[in-house]
């Protein structure tokens, strides 16, 4: 994305949005979005998350997976510290957006409580295998006291509220505390499913347990997974080919059918979250 450095802020106090990426992902996959956000007046700080993210795939880092939320709430606290930053927030209007894993991590945020119990027999079923199948390989909830740990309450209060796009792990949260969910929730399912991920058990089962109130579902007919990543050259499909041919689907209708979806979705996420104060 083309950038200004050391640009000038806006006058006033504005609002803040952190971003947290998928499996394996990194903060350059939702800079589209980001973009968008900042010619609108937002602050937004997008992160790598430690051994979930492209750069680092850490197996420790993975089996602790409550860290994903706890280092949004450390960004909070980073960018609240700034002598640049800190200034220029209104710490009354702190979002979160989150794809994927990333949505995972803003349920967490929400007050979504992971629950060990419920978990495990969900992935009895080997139709579940998935999500499942990933936290398995991560050694997640394996002992008597990360079960403990990734069952606390991880919210953070400071997050006003959160877009989650279409994430995996619904079926690991407690429906009392998704029912318990309080803060304005926007959620986007991808109903093109070339991730394997089962609407009807993640956006479609989250949307079922949140409260209707407070909660906005969108799910256009054409959006896919992979959607929520940044536009694909013309030449991505080959490289993927030679390079990864497992990943080829990421750049399917990436070009300019993906930038036109990325307008529409960062209209509909300003939208949302503006509405909460304008």
């Amino acid at each position: 994305i083309r950038v200004i450095p050391n640009a000038t802020a806006l006058d006033g106090k504005l609002p803040l949005v952190l971003l947290s990426h998928g499996m394996f992902g990194n903060a350059r996959n939702q800079a589209w979005l980001a973009k968008e956000l900042t010619a609108k007046g937002y602050i937004v700080a997008a992160i790598d998350h430690p051994g979930t993210s492209t750069f680092q795939k850490d197996p420790e880092h993975q089996r602790q997976l409550w860290e994903r939320a706890n280092d949004i709430t450390r960004s909070i606290d980073h960018v609240f510290a700034s002598e640049t930053y800190g200034p220029l927030i209104d710490q009354d209007r702190i979002f979160m957006g989150g794809h994927s894993l990333g949505g995972f991590t803003a349920m967490m945020l929400a007050g979504g409580r992971y629950d060990p119990e419920k978990m495990d027999g969900f992935c009895t079923d080997p139709d579940n295998q998935l999500v499942c199948g990933i936290f398995n390989r991560w050694n997640i909830a394996k002992t008597a006291e990360d079960r403990k740990t990734i069952a606390q309450d991880w919210s953070d209060q400071r997050i006003k509220a959160f877009a989650v796009f279409d994430l995996g792990g619904t079926q690991s949260f407690s429906p009392e505390s998704l029912a318990n969910v309080k803060r304005p929730m926007l959620v986007y399912g991808a109903p093109i499913t070339n991730s394997g991920l089962d609407l009807s058990i993640e956006s479609h089962a989250l949307v079922a347990a949140l409260p209707k109130a407070n909660t906005k579902y969108i799910e256009p007919a054409t959006l896919a997974h992979f959607d929520f990543l940044g536009v694909c050259t013309p030449a991505a499909k080959d490289i993927l080919k030679e390079e990864n041919p497992d990943d080829v689907m990421i750049c399917d209708q990436g070009t300019d059918e993906r930038a036109q979806k990325h307008q529409e979705i960062a209209n509909q996420v300003d939208q949302f979250f503006s509405a909460l104060w304008r």
